[in-house]
């Protein structure tokens, strides 16, 4: 079953800040972020073991006790096993994604992308979540900015073990359906270009946005769309560069990206829109696109991520941004500009 005919709705819930990324957040004030996505009507939860080393699930786990599990739609992550034994936090080798998690859990952290580990993650899973089934399991990080030039073993480790094994689950009907987390389009490309395994879509976090869209644009939107499978796009707000944050990708963000956003940002100011509304519209106006799902932290982050899906943003706005350079002449937008 394909990605976007499992999904619930366009707009999802990134839980990665219920992982404490980028801060110590108060249990009260998760569980309340969680509550108000549910309130306001979201019933897709995306999570993984990696944020915060199981944290984020421990906490959607509570959240969601008590809803009706036929009501919504869970995917988490495969590729990391999270041990009892405790390491140092800052010690943890995650690529271009070093201290995201530093007010995590301390628990060891393992990537291991075989079958048996991928088994085990997806039971470990269930029982953080408090839930007797997922829906949908990505392999997460299978990619260059987690493991650099060593990535192609990890692609291939992973082809033999949890690509596999996740085919079964997926025929077996424990799973819906299974693909790819990543931050780049090239290990999508390249599952897209075997003939075994057999994918139901991806998601893709931080390469569809305002910021960075050229790539998967131009080299992997046309080949997920003819297949009929369908992406998620994560961090549609460039890990908050957009909308005023400090950090792109990630880490500080450069002078060049905050110039570009503050270009942009002048565009909307002009025409009365918000930034939020242009980055979750500018993902979902392409039709390889399923759903986004913002990362939120606080409870008010959610009514504002509904108002940006729901927000009339002026023909001129998308106009100006392609005329000045910000959109990819080939990026389909809103109302057809």
């Amino acid at each position: 079953m394909a990605i976007k005919d499992i999904l619930p709705g366009k707009l999802g819930f990134g839980a990665a800040p219920l992982g404490n990324m980028f801060r110590d957040i108060p249990e009260d004030e998760a569980l309340a972020t969680v509550q108000a996505a549910w309130d306001d009507g979201i019933r897709y939860f995306d999570n993984a073991p990696f944020y915060g080393a199981g944290l984020a699930e421990i906490r959607m786990g509570e959240a969601l006790t008590g809803k009706p599990r036929g009501e919504y739609v869970i995917s988490t992550k495969v590729g990391r096993v999270i041990l009892d034994e405790v390491e140092d936090v800052s010690a943890r080798d995650q690529g271009e994604k070093g201290g995201l998690f530093e007010h995590g859990r301390a628990n060891r952290v393992v990537n291991d992308y075989s079958a048996d580990a991928t088994l085990r993650s997806i039971e470990d899973s269930l029982k953080r979540l408090k839930t007797d089934h997922i829906d949908i399991a990505w392999v997460h990080d299978v990619a260059q900015d987690f493991y650099g030039d060593q990535w192609i073993g990890k692609f291939e480790e992973a082809r033999t073990g949890a690509f596999r094994a996740l085919d079964r689950l997926r025929d077996e009907g424990v799973i819906k359906g299974w693909g790819l987390g990543v931050n780049r389009v090239e290990a999508i490309e390249l599952l897209l270009g075997l003939d075994e395994p057999r994918p139901d879509g991806f998601l893709l976090a931080g390469r569809y946005t305002l910021l960075d869209h050229d790539k998967a644009l131009e080299r992997l939107m046309p080949m997920v769309a003819e297949r009929g499978l369908g992406i998620v796009v994560g961090g549609p707000y460039s890990s908050g560069a957009l909308v005023g944050g400090p950090n792109f990708e990630y880490a500080p963000a450069s002078p060049e990206i905050l110039a570009k956003v503050a270009a942009i940002k002048a565009i909307a100011d002009r025409h009365d829109a918000s930034m939020k509304a242009l980055g979750i519209q500018f993902a979902l106006a392409n039709p390889a696109v399923a759903a986004v799902i913002p990362g939120a932290s606080r409870p008010s982050r959610i009514a504002e991520d509904r108002a940006a899906l729901e927000e009339r943003v002026p023909a001129e706005v998308w106009a100006e941004l392609r005329a000045q350079g910000f959109v990819n002449p080939a990026a389909p937008l809103p109302g057809g500009v």
